[in-house]
């Protein structure tokens, strides 16, 4: 990977901070320290609530690049990709296309990123659902709503509609992802699932289904009613809202 003007850390994970490599004069400039300190210090008192986006995302960098001011590099990721829900979860490859980001900041991103998804299943899995729907959606949103290209994931349930398998059926484009009805049934009858909820998000915001989103819905319900399973939703994840096929009459 190029130089750049960001000097990042070694990725030692059994520290609590990446070490600090030495300036010229052997110590950290203050003017760093001290803004270091103040929003270590405003995070703890007042949480993330008490920050915004760039600050926030400073906190995360200073894990990756310990001696400089990171500042311009949080604003620079915030420009690029909107905001800091779209930093974490952009690919690998066009993060690495931001002049300052070389591996120990995308790696630090990218746990992140996983950790978000693994907390917000963890809600989810093996519990009844329809009880718990505010926490699915939660989910879906942490999961999908601020990709790049369409995903399509299918949640299996059990006949007390508890899930018991989050599975990501395909990847596609910026407005297309391949779904093949036949695939979802049979994958449910191998898991003895009873029902399935079918999830994709739209990369443009805009939950509004397409006409391809209704067939492949109607192709998937088919499928379910000859194998004697139930479809309860479709939904549709846009980047602040959703769309549920069930509540909007499509199913």
């Amino acid at each position: 990977m190029t130089q750049n003007a960001f000097a990042e850390a070694p990725m030692l994970f059994d520290l609590d901070e990446a070490p600090e490599a030495p300036l010229p004069s052997g110590r950290l400039p203050s003017y760093i320290k001290d803004h270091r300190k103040r929003l270590r210090e405003r995070f703890m008192d007042g949480g993330a609530a008490a920050m915004p986006d760039y600050e926030l995302l400073e906190l995360v960098l200073f894990r990756s690049i310990p001696r400089q001011d990171v500042k311009p590099l949080a604003r620079l990721l915030l420009d690029t990709f909107g905001d800091f829900n779209r930093v974490l979860t952009a690919p690998v490859e066009r993060l690495s296309e931001v002049k300052g980001v070389g591996d120990a900041v995308i790696t630090d991103l990218k746990i992140l990123e996983a950790s978000a998804h693994r907390m917000a299943r963890a809600r989810v899995m093996q519990r009844q659902v329809i009880s718990g729907w505010d926490a699915l959606l939660d989910y879906c949103h942490t999961a999908m709503a601020h990709r790049e290209t369409e995903q399509f994931r299918v949640f299996y349930l059990d006949r007390k509609n508890v899930l018991i398998a989050d599975e990501e059926q395909a990847r596609g484009t910026v407005d297309h992802v391949p779904v093949y009805p036949r695939e979802v049934a049979k994958r449910a009858l191998e898991l003895n699932a009873s029902a399935l909820i079918l999830v994709h998000n739209h990369p443009s915001g805009d939950p509004t289904p397409s006409q391809s989103d209704v067939d492949m819905t109607n192709q998937i319900q088919s499928a379910c009613v000859a194998l004697g399973l139930t479809l309860h939703d479709h939904l549709i994840i846009g980047k602040s809202t959703e769309l549920s096929f069930r509540a909007e009459g499509y199913l």
